[in-house]
């Protein structure tokens, strides 16, 4: 089993970083893999909505994004984290957002997610929200944690004092380490959800 850790911060090793080893070290403890893939300092273009995808399989631009998709296709379950920029997260882990859920044709259903946001002090809840979307219109199992999935620290380091954020973090891996062990025995028991076949209602017609 494993978890792909998405780091949209630019600074490799800054709070972001303190929040996401905080989850890997429970990860670790209880036996499910993890890779970090750091996407902040990276040039991403934003989607085009050219539709190639549909046709390829895949994002026309053969950059990062596809490289995530093949990790994540893999992977039991991703978490998504970014310093809040503006009340939002990271332009370049939006870029990558928008792009590889729209273009990536695997199935998701049942995948394990959750977001994770660090601030100086405001904008956790929105940013939290935003990152949530893309998890949540897919089918994945979306982790909670005992509180909003948040860790606050301003100058490099700072994070290691949020104690309660720190804690938040821990509580997070070990539901989501729940979550991934759970559904690999309930789709070998019973299988995924039965689909069915979309129907599409536009409101201009």
């Amino acid at each position: 089993m494993k978890v792909l850790l998405v780091n949209g911060s630019p600074h490799t090793d800054g709070n972001t970083s303190i929040a996401l080893n905080e989850m890997v070290k429970v990860f670790q403890a209880e036996g499910i893999e993890t890779e970090i893939y750091n996407i902040g300092g990276k040039a991403v273009r934003g989607c085009m909505a050219c539709g190639k995808c549909a046709e390829l399989g895949k994002c026309v631009f053969n950059d990062a994004v596809n490289e995530v998709a093949e990790k994540f296709e893999k992977a039991d379950g991703i978490v998504l984290a970014s310093p809040v920029y503006y009340a939002s997260a990271n332009g370049t882990l939006i870029s990558l957002l928008d792009r590889l859920f729209f273009s990536s044709s695997f199935d998701k259903t049942m995948k394990v997610g959750a977001s994770v946001v660090v601030a100086r002090r405001g904008g956790c809840s929105s940013t939290f929200d935003g990152l949530n979307k893309y998890l949540m219109n897919c089918g994945m199992a979306v982790a909670t944690s005992q509180y909003w999935n948040s860790v606050h620290g301003r100058q490099k380091g700072e994070a290691e004092q949020d104690a309660e954020g720190l804690q938040t973090m821990r509580v997070l891996a070990r539901n989501m380490s729940f979550l991934i062990k759970s559904i690999a025995i309930g789709k070998e028991k019973f299988g995924l959800p039965e689909k069915e076949t979309w129907q599409p209602t536009h409101f201009i017609r």
